[in-house]
């Protein structure tokens, strides 16, 4: 079977952890292809035991497949390992990680630009998490990076080192009056690192060609999400990549003639980490609800989620630049016990009516949500498993979601755990 995209459809946090883990056991390769360690996927086992995964695909928790790191990908070594030793101890099988030569690794002047660069920013702020990925992928851009496959030659690796610290020791030191990295310290650490990740290092794009030839399904799964794509989001609060389906193609390898199916997850509300406009942001008790019984705090970050209304203006826009062709729409059941449940249907900027993105970011700054109610209900929802087990108003919510996004909905999540779903539609045949 051809590959399948997952993406997110909002600004991140939708749960494309757990559809990839419920999809998991159906397919041979799952494959993360953008991002780095800024991105954070929760993932609830049937037995109960809840896993936080940073780099390592969500699919790490299916026994059944091939996980690979595709080259889009920026991994920063240590956090990797840990991630791998964490997942050991408890009993999850990481010899099945591989991971792509042609990833760029963050190193200790990409985390050390990151922070001192948001520091310096101070209100203007883009609200990085402070872990180098920017850096890391403005190298790469600059053809400055350092990739994995530099690791297995100690003499590249030090060469590039000593190239790329003479220019960040002076921007670190002379700039932001911060003490410079010691090249040789930087490359025996990294070394150390070397000796371990080798087993995994491997050519991932021959690999995922090979299992497409041979009718195998590849499953790839974005981190952070379409409104936070380097060239369609919310720029400049956005990511250093591109979540979005075509980068899929782009940070795994993969042919976009091999894609057969592409998967939006959004929530049945809406959130956002970190600074930039949000149309329908709760500043009230209702945002206040949707934290707490939502439980959005950040993944990797614990940082508290903003949080507001179903924007079908930004859903429309994701199934459209995507390609969606079935929707994930995960935690209806936070707004179990609203008496109104708003989604917005458009903006209003000026005086003017928007049923479309805005062209520009001044606009989006300045759009005020047109908002359509929808009554809401009071039953619990989360042993629902078919669309007749939810209450009348919670399925008219739903396919009005459908209808202004222009595609399916093919699965609604009633509650945290893998099986807390209602499938209307099956994802996989």
């Amino acid at each position: 079977m051809p590959a399948i995209v997952l993406i997110g459809a909002q600004w991140g946090d939708e749960g494309k952890g757990k559809v990839t883990d419920l999809l998991g056991e159906r397919v041979d390769y799952v494959v993360r292809y953008s991002g780095g360690n800024n991105a954070g996927h929760t993932v609830i086992t049937p037995d109960g035991q809840k896993y936080a995964l940073h780099l390592m695909p969500s699919g790490a928790l299916s026994p059944n497949a091939m996980i690979v790191i595709g080259n889009g990908v920026v991994v920063d070594p240590k956090v990797l390992l840990a991630e791998i030793d964490g997942l050991a101890e408890r009993g999850v099988d990481v010899s099945r990680l591989r991971i792509s030569g042609d990833a760029h690794l963050i190193m200790p002047h990409h985390r050390a630009m990151d922070r001192v660069v948001e520091r310096y920013l101070g209100s203007s702020r883009i609200g990085t998490t402070g872990r180098g990925i920017g850096p890391a992928y403005g190298d790469k851009v600059a053809r400055m990076g350092i990739r994995l496959q530099d690791l297995l030659d100690p003499g590249i690796l030090r060469k590039k080192l000593e190239l790329v610290l003479r220019e960040k020791n002076q921007l670190l030191f002379k700039v932001y009056n911060r003490k410079g990295l010691e090249p040789d310290a930087v490359a025996e650490e990294y070394l150390e690192y070397a000796e371990r990740l080798r087993p995994y290092i491997a050519e991932t794009r021959t690999m995922l060609w090979d299992a497409l030839d041979r009718g195998e399904t590849v499953l790839m799964e974005g981190a952070q999400a379409t409104m936070l794509d380097m060239d369609h989001g919310t720029y400049p609060f956005v990511t250093s990549s591109n979540p979005t389906a075509g980068g899929a193609c782009v940070g795994a390898g993969i042919p976009p003639t091999a894609i057969s199916k592409v998967i939006g997850v959004t929530k049945a509300y809406t959130t956002r980490v970190g600074s930039g406009p949000f149309p329908t942001e709760l500043f009230d008790d209702n945002g206040m609800h949707l934290r707490k019984i939502g439980a959005e705090y950040g993944t990797t970050t614990g940082r508290e989620r903003r949080c507001g209304w179903f924007d079908a203006v930004v859903a429309r826009y994701a199934t459209r630049l995507n390609g969606i062709t079935d929707l994930v729409v995960t935690k209806l059941d936070v707004l179990t016990g609203l008496e109104k449940v708003p989604i917005c249907v458009g903006y209003e900027i000026n005086g003017e009516r928007f049923d479309d993105m805005p062209m520009t970011q001044t606009d989006f700054h300045h759009a005020v949500p047109v908002y359509e109610e929808h009554d809401g209900w009071w039953e619990d929802i989360s042993k629902a498993r078919s669309e007749a087990d939810l209450p009348e108003n919670a399925r008219r919510y739903v396919a009005r979601i459908e209808e202004l996004c222009g595609t399916k909905v093919s699965v609604v999540g009633v509650g945290p755990g893998r099986e807390e779903n209602v499938v209307r539609h099956p994802l996989l045949p």
